[in-house]
C-alpha cells in the first residue's frame, strides 16, 4: 500500500470519526531535512570544525571538478 493510498483510508476514518484529519504524506519532509542540517552543523561546530553547508561543498566538488577531454 502506498503513502497515498494509506493517507485516503486515514482521511476516510477519520471523517468518519469525527477526528482530526491526519497531514498529507510528505508535508514535513523540507522540515525534517533543515533540521537535520541544523544538527550536523551544530555538531561540527561542538567538535571544533568548521559548520560548513554541506549542499555547498558537494556542489563545489561536482561544478570545480575538471574534465577530462
Amino acid at each position: 500500500m502506498t503513502a497515498t493510498e494509506q493517507y485516503l483510508i486515514d482521511t476516510w476514518r477519520a471523517s468518519q470519526q469525527g477526528a482530526p484529519m491526519p497531514p498529507p504524506p510528505g508535508r514535513d519532509d523540507v522540515a525534517v531535512l533543515r533540521s537535520l542540517r541544523t544538527y550536523e552543523q551544530a555538531r561540527a561546530v561542538m567538535e571544533g570544525r568548521p559548520a560548513r553547508h554541506p549542499w555547498r561543498a558537494a556542489l563545489r566538488r561536482i561544478l570545480v571538478r575538471p574534465r577530462a577531454c
